[in-house]
C-alpha cells in the first residue's frame, strides 16, 4: 500500500505537466469560486479568511525556516510588505469585488492577459527588449481584453460604458503583475519559506479592508456555502497551486512553466459554463482566441537570422 502511494506521489509530484495543469485548473476554479461567494460572504471577509487560513497552515510549518532565514529577509521587509499588500491582498480584494459585478468567463479571460502585462512591466521596469512578434502579441491581447470590456458592442466601446467589474479585474491583474515583477529581486530563500512569510504579512494587510466593510455595514460572515468557498480558495488556489507551480518551475524552468498559465482562461470558461451555467457568447470566443494567440506570439522564440 505504501509502495503504491509512494509510486503515485512520484508520478504526480515528479510530473511537471500534472503539477502545472492542476495549478491552472485551481486558478481557473478561483473565478468560479469568486462568483459562488456572492451573497454568501463579503469580498473583504473572503480575503481576510483566505490568508488567515493559509498563514495558519504555512507559518507554523515553516516557522523554523522563517526564523533561520530572517536575517536574509529582513532587509527586504518593506518590499515584502508591498508585495503582500498589492500582489496578494490588493489583487484578491479587487478580484472578489469584480466577481460581484461581472461573469466568471470575463474574469478568466481578462486574467489571461497577465503574462502580457508582466511583459509590458518588464519593458518599463527593467528595459527588457521586445521583438516584433511580442509587440503583435501585446496588441492582440489588448484587443481581446477590450472586446470583453466592451461586451462585444461597438456602442458600449464608443460610449466608454465599460462594466466596472471588468475594470476592477484588469486593475487587479496590474497589481499582481507588479508582484510578479518584484519576484525578480526577492530574498534568496526557499520559495515556500518566502511564501509562508508573505502569507503572514497578508493577514495583517487584509485587516484594513475588513475593518472598512465592518464600518460601512457591508461585512458578511460566511454562510455554510460561503465557508465551503473560502476553504476551497484557501486550500487550492492559495496553498496547493503555489506549491505545485513552484514544483513545476523546479522541474522544467520558468519559461516553459509560464506557458501553462495560458490554460487559466480556458479552464475558467469551461468551469463557468458547466458549473454556473453562464452564457458563452461570440465575443467571449473571439476574445479568448485573441488573448491566447497574443500570448502564443509573445512567447515564440525569435527566428535566428541566417
Amino acid at each position: 500500500m505504501f509502495a503504491i502511494a509512494r509510486r503515485f506521489g512520484d508520478l504526480t509530484y515528479g510530473n511537471a505537466f500534472v503539477m502545472l495543469t492542476l495549478t491552472a485548473l485551481f486558478w481557473g476554479g478561483n473565478t468560479v469560486a469568486g462568483r459562488l461567494a456572492v451573497g454568501e460572504v463579503s469580498p473583504m471577509m473572503v480575503v481576510f479568511l483566505r490568508w488567515l487560513i493559509v498563514a495558519a497552515i504555512l507559518v507554523p510549518l515553516f516557522w523554523g525556516k522563517i526564523r533561520s532565514d530572517w536575517d536574509v529577509m529582513r532587509p527586504y521587509l518593506p518590499r515584502m510588505i508591498l508585495m503582500a499588500a498589492f500582489g496578494f491582498v490588493g489583487f484578491n480584494s479587487l478580484f472578489y469585488v469584480a466577481a460581484t459585478q461581472t461573469t466568471a468567463v470575463n474574469l478568466g479571460i481578462i486574467q489571461g492577459s497577465m503574462p502580457i502585462i508582466v511583459l509590458i512591466g518588464s519593458v518599463i521596469a527593467f528595459g527588457t527588449k521586445v521583438r516584433l512578434l511580442q509587440v503583435l502579441g501585446i496588441l492582440l491581447t489588448l484587443v481581446g481584453v477590450t472586446l470583453i470590456a466592451a461586451q462585444g458592442s461597438l456602442d458600449v466601446l464608443l460610449s466608454l460604458a465599460v462594466n466596472p467589474g471588468d475594470g476592477y479585474m484588469l486593475l487587479s491583474c496590474v497589481l499582481y503583475s507588479g508582484y510578479a515583477l518584484a519576484l525578480r529581486n526577492r530574498p534568496k530563500v526557499s520559495g515556500l519559506t518566502f511564501f509562508a512569510a508573505l502569507s503572514g504579512i497578508s493577514v495583517i494587510a487584509s485587516i484594513p479592508g475588513l475593518v472598512f466593510e465592518v464600518a460601512t455595514g457591508s461585512a458578511q460572515l460566511p454562510s455554510f456555502d460561503g465557508w465551503l468557498v473560502v476553504l476551497y480558495i484557501a486550500v487550492f488556489p492559495s496553498c496547493l497551486s503555489q506549491i505545485f507551480f513552484m514544483r513545476g518551475v523546479e522541474l522544467i524552468g520558468p519559461p516553459r512553466a509560464g506557458v501553462f498559465i495560458n490554460l487559466v482562461p480556458i479552464f475558467a470558461a469551461v468551469l463557468a459554463v458547466t458549473i454556473l451555467d453562464e452564457p458563452f457568447k461570440w465575443h467571449h470566443g473571439i476574445a479568448l482566441i485573441l488573448v491566447l494567440g497574443g500570448i502564443w506570439l509573445s512567447e515564440r522564440k525569435a527566428v535566428r537570422e541566417s
